[in-house]
């Protein structure tokens, strides 16, 4: 008999489910390549690495209780010594994040493990989404008020959109990258307010019963995690949505940025005849010498 334990790939999914008995839905997110791709290309400390994941995570799991056609985008911004986080999704599932590091500020001299209002100061959290330019944008907005991200974005359906949600993510660099989140939401009373409150309850304390490690073990599949969960009150598992990482950078949308402005301003900007561009995500660079910048603005030129 072999007893060695099964394997899974963790892979990089959302997957939808719901708790019959407690009129419950749900989302357990796992990031993998998603991740690793994320912070490749960075010199991130490893502090700034575990809250990229955590924030790859929570726009994963809150796109994913959305309907739209575009691009959710989540934005963490404040005083502190790390000035922003931010991920975006497209609508079938391509995903980026990156932060950024206050200047002036040594990433040695912010603890490890130092709560969100320790690392981002005050500030907000917005959500927003882009369905495209011939629509309105949806968009959210909180103060940071919570120790993780996870609370921050609770406080928000607490209070913006009075939808009781529960949300626990994690993420984890050192070795294979992998993030995973685990998120609960109270569907509209179908019964008994008292049944509803003690079902709430109980989908709670079940969620909060797993640990940091079981939702990162890449032995425990979705399934088994939601089962061990939920098995006694009747869980129903959707199709899974595949995620990946993809920058939206181009070259393209980059030449559009630069005809936006004057001629004389990008000169300006200019180092050594050069103009160069990086991106934010990927950190690929755009560079521009005189001759391309002539061309770029001559076809602007002829477009008018």
């Amino acid at each position: 008999m072999n007893n060695t334990p099964a394997t899974y790939e963790f892979g990089d999914f959302v997957q939808t489910f719901q708790i019959e008995d407690l009129n419950i839905r749900g989302r357990l997110i796992r990031l993998d390549q998603t991740y690793a791709e994320a912070i490749k290309a960075h010199d991130y400390p490893p502090f700034i690495e575990k809250l990229v994941g955590e924030i790859l995570v929570l726009a994963a799991v809150l796109a994913s209780a959305l309907k739209y056609d575009g691009v959710f985008k989540l934005q963490v911004q404040g005083d502190g010594p790390v000035s922003l986080i931010m991920a975006d999704i497209t609508s079938d599932g391509a995903m980026r994040a990156c932060a950024k590091i206050r200047e002036g500020v040594d990433p040695a001299d912010i603890a490890e493990g130092a709560s969100i209002p320790q690392t981002l100061g005050a500030g907000h959290m917005a959500f927003t989404v882009d369905q495209g330019p011939d629509t309105d944008r949806y968009q959210g907005i909180t103060e940071i008020t919570g120790a993780t991200l996870a609370e921050c974005a609770q406080n928000y359906f607490r209070q913006s959109e009075q939808i009781e949600t529960a949300i626990a993510i994690t993420a984890d660099a050192n070795g294979p990258s992998h993030a995973a989140g685990l998120m609960v939401q109270r569907l509209p009373m179908a019964r008994d307010g008292e049944q509803e409150e003690e079902n709430w309850r109980r989908a709670v304390i079940l969620m909060s019963s797993i640990t940091n490690k079981e939702l990162l073990d890449p032995s425990l599949s979705a399934t088994k995690i939601l089962y061990r969960l939920y098995h006694e009150d009747g869980i129903r598992l959707y199709e899974q949505g595949a995620l990946r990482h993809e920058c939206r950078c181009s070259e393209d949308r980059v030449s559009r940025t630069l005809r936006a402005f004057p001629r004389s301003e990008i000169d300006e900007m200019a180092e050594d005849g050069l103009i160069t561009v990086t991106c934010e995500f990927c950190r690929t660079d755009y560079v521009y010498d005189e001759r391309r910048l002539d061309d770029l603005f001559a076809d602007a030129a002829g477009a008018t």
